[in-house]
């Protein structure tokens, strides 16, 4: 018995720490960092939070592709070009950024903290 504890320890320790092991393609990034993206025309910007707090607070260019819906509207998207993708705060947006690494995007960044941090970061530059 004492065998099958260790067992789903071991199990649970590698799910924990395989969630948090960065994804080689997937590159978190500040809301300042994002901002400078907006220069750079080989980019999109894509928001996954749900078109309800999308219609509330929303940073242009950012799109409304809700999470739930990123599957099947991948295809909406271009592979070639980096993606930055942002939600309320950055949970989202990484299990979107991992769905995109599953499509085959390569150049993925996501928003730390997300619209949150993007919000703090506007207050500190006014």
């Amino acid at each position: 018995m004492e065998l099958n504890y260790w067992l789903l320890a071991i199990v649970i320790v590698i799910l924990i720490v395989t969630r948090f092991i960065p994804v080689k393609g997937i590159t978190n990034i500040t809301p300042t960092e994002a901002k400078e993206k907006f220069k750079q025309k080989n980019v999109q910007f894509i928001d996954v939070r749900t078109p309800g707090e999308y219609t509330r607070n929303h940073q242009l260019p950012f799109r409304n592709i809700p999470l739930y819906e990123l599957t099947q509207r991948v295809n909406e998207l271009n592979k070639t070009k980096d993606v930055v993708v942002i939600c309320q705060s950055g949970i989202r947006s990484s299990k979107a950024a991992r769905v995109l690494k599953k499509h085959g995007f390569n150049q993925i960044f996501n928003v730390k903290g997300g619209m949150s941090a993007w919000k703090r970061m506007k207050m500190q530059n006014n």
